[in-house]
């Protein structure tokens, strides 16, 4: 049974705006006789792109020398859009540039390789600043060098100004073949301005093939604190290696030793992937989070054969030729990931290898006819799209420059089903024995509207109960569409095809660049989380799998750039996972319904409202699966306290209760625009836990807060 919300004409007892205090407490009814399907572990995702990830250890940039080492100024960094922020950290020389030739003839890996000249006294090399060094921390590497007999080469790691503030490793002897020298190290101050010096002297010259440093700590590559606490967050799954990088990417290139892998032009962020982090890499990283791998092929510029190859390679047995492979890579065991992501947004015209929709059906099938072939137990991720998330998406790519070369079109918004627009009907025509899932993407700007006569995003200058209501209501609206697809094809009856969310976030943002940011909550985004996923849990039926974009940025990190906790979406996340991984939803109805906000019905808006019928609250109630306990979720998204009544049927609760709850720090101010899009900086965040003699049959929520309740039934 699936769980929707009941949406009926009784009276709002509510003032006017969800910002006032309520006439009377909110009425929730919670039935547990009426149970729905538990809810998969796998709603609670993280999304990694590109393939080499923030949870990497390494902390060298362009560590296999991609980039040109020279002293000449770099050009800005854009400032629009997506991709890279700031200043990239780099390689210069130590001397001239004169003494610096990348040298094509004897590369180590990629196109080049640094060849350094050295004088008999004076040092010559390169070095990198901005490295983020702790007081007492050890550190390891290796440098990869080649060179004259006559060449000494010095790797110092560098923490102050003075010459004491250094540690040096004197490496072997040098010869015309390249070799691996290990390096290890321990600061002995506090900094974020380290550096590293890769310098020789004597005579003749040395090349620079690869070098590395990561703190000595690090679990298989991985940051440890980062895995403890993705862990501890809840990731049920973890998809790589993207996203947009994903149409542009060789899978191969990730394979066998890091140091070999060559460093490529990242095409889809205009950036550059070192394939440190590869396929098997990923699958160490799943194995450290007890996390489910999803794993996306290039349906862009890659093709079918590649494919299958990629899946014989992870599922095959070791007598295969791709098995083989992976046995000689030291995994001779297949992994057996189950779940696949067939392409990227195909339906953007921002992709690389993107074609028509009359087309890209096929492609599909070519795709996972061929990998079904390889694996026939394997469950396939369409790359759809509703006509709402292209009307969305184009509006939002022509006003606010995400990727302003999308055509212009004469059609308004919203667009229809049934037409060019509509890439989820078009494959579940031409497809629909070749899905599993339907890949749904979801973004939405809390602080904007679309306005349907202009054709445009506006300020909505509305209340933070509205704003919250975007992103779940763009969950609702997939829905509403997989109703209007039932219609229009009663041949989808009966067949197991569900929803993978795969990509989902809050954008916060004005119209203009140059217009003041809205004053918003702290809490803005984490209640806007929190009613997400009360939407995948409504409808756990066809919900399989959730991928959150921000599922892995939520961590707190300290000035060196160390995860020090959870930020409050991480605790959101964890929250929910702890309490509903796999329990049983339960009906949940009221005497206040969800009312509509501002919007243009089929792009940002939905025929009926998301949530229960319990506004300004939204509340969601499920049974464990031994059906002993309780958990109640209930979001508060006003700026005052609100009261709410619950009664029960089919249970009643028994003995004491806990209460999990989050709200913005005490004295905390409202931040203009509301939390960035996955950002890594902070301080982590604190949930408040209490133990209550028995469990409430009142409850008071606090303004701006999350709080789940759980107990004992009978």
């Amino acid at each position: 049974m699936r769980f929707v919300s009941i949406w009926c004409a009784v009276p709002v007892l509510f003032a006017a705006l969800a910002g006032s205090a309520a006439a009377q407490p909110v009425a929730v009814r919670i039935d547990a006789t009426n149970t729905g399907q538990p809810i998969s572990k796998l709603v609670f995702g993280g999304f990694m792109e590109p393939a080499t990830t923030q949870v990497w250890a390494e902390m060298l940039a362009d560590r296999k020398f991609f980039y040109a080492i020279n002293s000449k100024p770099e050009p800005a960094a854009p400032t629009g859009g997506f991709g890279r922020r700031g200043p990239r950290r780099r390689w210069l020389p130590v001397g001239g540039d004169q003494f610096v030739e990348m040298d094509s003839k004897s590369a180590y890996v990629g196109e080049w390789s640094p060849l350094i000249q050295v004088e008999a006294t004076t040092p010559r090399g390169i070095s990198q600043a901005g490295l983020a060094l702790r007081a007492g921390r050890a550190y390891v590497g290796r440098v990869v060098l080649s060179g004259s007999p006559g060449v000494k080469v010095d790797v110092s790691l560098i923490w102050g100004p003075n010459p004491e503030d250094r540690q040096t490793v004197s490496v072997g002897k040098l010869t015309a073949g390249y070799a691996k020298f290990p390096l290890k190290f321990a600061a002995k101050a506090d900094t974020t301005q380290g550096r590293i010096e890769i310098t020789g002297h004597g005579g003749g010259a040395f090349h620079i093939g690869a070098t590395s440093l990561m703190p000595a700590d690090n679990v298989s590559g991985f940051k440890a604190a980062s895995v403890r606490l993705l862990k501890e967050q809840g990731i049920g799954i973890a998809r790589w290696p993207g996203g947009n990088f994903v149409s542009a990417y060789d899978w191969r290139d990730g394979l066998g030793d890091a140091d070999k892998r060559p460093p490529r032009r990242e095409l889809a962020w205009n950036g550059m992937e070192t394939n440190d982090m590869g396929i098997d890499d990923f699958m160490t990283f799943c194995r450290l989070l007890n996390a489910e791998p999803y794993i996306a092929v290039n349906t862009g510029l890659g093709d079918a054969h590649s494919a299958a190859e990629q899946v014989e390679y992870v599922n095959g047995p070791a007598t295969s030729p791709m098995g083989k492979l992976r046995a000689a890579n030291g995994h001779p065991a297949p992994y057996g990931v189950k779940i696949w992501g067939i392409g990227n947004e195909m339906y953007g015209p921002w992709q690389w290898g993107h074609m028509d929709v009359t087309q890209y059906p096929d492609k599909h099938n070519l795709f996972v006819r061929a990998m079904r072939k390889v694996d026939p137990t394997i469950k396939v991720i369409a790359s759809s799209a509703t006509p709402e998330e292209l009307s969305w998406t184009y509006i939002e790519n022509r006003q606010l420059g995400t990727f302003p070369e999308r055509e212009a079109v004469n059609d308004k918004v919203p667009f229809a089903f049934g037409t060019k627009y509509d890439w989820t009907g078009a494959l579940l025509a031409r497809s629909a024995e070749y899905i599993d899932y339907l890949g749904e993407h979801f973004y939405g700007y809390p602080h904007l509207a679309i306005d349907g006569p202009s054709q445009q995003f506006v300020e909505a200058n509305d209340s933070v109960a509205d704003r919250v209501r975007r992103m779940p209501n763009k969950v609702q609206m997939k829905f509403e569409a997989w109703a209007e697809y039932l219609k229009r094809m009663p041949s989808l009856k009966g067949k197991d095809i569900r929803f993978a969310f795969d990509e989902w976030a809050p954008r916060n943002r004005p119209v203009s660049p140059s217009s003041a940011a809205p004053v918003s909550s702290l809490m803005l985004n984490p209640m806007t989380n929190a009613l997400v996923y009360h939407e995948f849990f409504r409808h756990s039926d066809m919900v399989a799998l959730g991928v959150a974009t921000g599922g892995m940025g939520t961590l707190a990190l300290d000035s060196y750039g160390e995860a020090i906790g959870l930020r409050m979406e991480g605790l959101v996340m964890k929250v929910l996972h702890d309490r509903f991984a796999g329990a049983l939803p339960v009906a949940v109805t009221g005497n206040s319904p969800q009312r509509s906000i501002k919007g243009t019905v089929g792009v940002d808006l939905p025929e009926r409202p998301s949530g229960s019928p319990t506004y300004p609250l939204d509340v969601f109630a499920a049974l464990t699966a031994d059906r002993r306990k309780l958990a109640i979720s209930m979001v508060n998204p006003t700026d005052t306290t609100q009261d709410c009544d619950l009664d029960f049927a089919g249970v009643q609760p028994s003995g004491s209760a806990k209460l999990w709850q989050l709200t913005a720090p005490p004295g905390s101010a409202p931040a203009p625009g509301g939390p960035g899009r996955g950002g890594f900086s902070g301080p982590p965040a604190t949930m408040r836990e209490t133990s209550l003699p028995q469990a409430p049959r009142r409850v008071t929520l606090p303004p701006d807060s999350v709080s789940v309740y759980e107990f004992e039934v009978r």
